[in-house]
């Protein structure tokens, strides 16, 4: 499972894990991506999305309606 949110299309960063001696060494700074259901009352169904935290707070703010319709003119195809 690629960990990528299906709205924002956010994947993991890279980094490094840094010692209390200085040494580096390469890590990655990995989504925290849950699959979720949502009801679309519009559409009258269920969509399942991959989604990050963040983005499931956004979605919480604003309703999976207008989050679906921003990504849907950002060429997402749900």
């Amino acid at each position: 499972m690629a960990r990528k949110d299906d709205i924002t299309g956010k994947g993991p960063v890279a980094g490094n894990h840094v010692s209390h001696a200085n040494n580096k060494a390469k890590r990655r700074f990995e989504l925290n991506v849950q699959k979720k259901r949502f009801f679309v009352p519009e559409e009258n169904r269920w969509v399942t999305l991959k989604v990050s935290a963040k983005t499931l707070k956004t979605i919480n703010k604003k309703g999976i309606s207008a989050v679906l319709k921003d990504a849907r003119a950002n060429g997402m195809a749900v």
